[in-house]
């Protein structure tokens, strides 16, 4: 897949040291990964939700951080949208 928005990631990470590893460990089983459904998601991240629109949430470090992405699986493309604290999570509407 490839991945659209990573300075949205990189200026988290500036921010939230302590996620580089788990979000750099993402990125790079998404890179290499051939998502064709949400069950090809869903079979590895059993912890990812869906949304409308092709959205998907993952929990990051322990649910620490939720990461949000649209992914255009006819095109091999994951969108990132926004990445945050669990608690900034519960505060947006998705």
């Amino acid at each position: 897949m490839r991945i659209v928005g990573l300075p949205i990631l990189e200026a988290f990470q500036a921010r939230h040291a302590n996620v580089c590893g788990a979000l750099d460990a993402w990125r790079s089983e998404v890179e290499r990964a051939e998502w064709k459904s949400p069950q090809d998601i869903k079979r590895r991240y059993r912890s990812a939700d869906f949304l409308a629109g092709n959205r998907v949430i993952f929990d990051v470090k322990g649910n620490a951080y939720r990461l949000v992405v649209m992914v255009r699986y006819q095109s091999g493309l994951v969108v990132v949208e926004w990445v945050g604290t669990h608690a900034d999570y519960d505060k947006k509407k998705f």
